[in-house]
């Protein structure tokens, strides 16, 4: 595990139970947030791993909506709070960089607000391995916040001391990463936040079917 993974994971781990409470409930209140993820749910073939689930709302909502889907997270505290919110869904620890699936195994990934931690020389090997485990016509969905090529390091977070760093990438970055790993875009959406340069994004992408 590189250095910058063990941080986030130790990191996430100190935090889990103050970001739970925080986001739980957060959906509710969003309401573009719900009709991407039931656009994703209906559009997307089973089954559907939820990367970097933290724990485990997104994954809870598309069970909800009918999928086959599991959740992994680089943080075993995550996994923990996961497991215990969602009793009949699988979660296990795992790195979205090294993903534990066969060749073409998946209908669909998501990837919501879990990619920020990806330094942006890994995003095109991270959405390859993402490419790797979708079968053909196999879909993505990436939720993440948008800056200005933004490196943060916090030291602290939600109360706690953490040592991670987060990037806030220009959406055209995003989009650049997934074509270099053969991934099509299909849709986006940005939402701009209180400052004109910061936001939320979401992109749409697919495998495409072998010619």
């Amino acid at each position: 595990m590189t250095d910058h993974l063990a941080a986030t994971r130790s990191s996430y781990d100190n935090v889990a139970g103050a970001y739970h409470e925080l986001v739980k409930d957060r959906m509710a209140g969003n309401p573009l947030e719900r009709a991407m993820l039931v656009a994703f749910a209906e559009l997307t073939g089973d089954p559907i791993v939820d990367v970097g689930c933290g724990g485990g709302r997104t994954t809870g909502f598309l069970k909800a909506a009918g999928c086959d889907v599991s959740g992994i997270d680089l943080s075993p505290k995550m996994v923990e709070l996961a497991r215990a919110n969602h009793p009949g869904i699988l979660f296990e620890v795992g790195s979205m960089a090294d993903l534990d699936y066969r060749d073409g195994a998946l209908g669909g990934l998501l990837a919501w607000y879990s990619i920020s931690h990806i330094p942006q020389d890994e995003l095109p090997a991270v959405f390859k391995e993402f490419r790797r485990v979708l079968r053909p016509g196999g879909r993505v969905l990436i939720g993440t916040h948008f800056g200005a090529d933004e490196t943060l390091q916090p030291r602290k977070a939600y109360g706690v001391a953490v040592s991670y760093t987060a990037y806030l990438y220009r959406p055209e970055v995003i989009v650049g990463a997934l074509a270099e790993a053969g991934l099509t875009l299909t849709a986006q959406l940005t939402e701009p936040g209180i400052r004109p340069d910061r936001g939320y994004a979401a992109f749409f992408a697919q495998k495409a079917d072998p010619a």
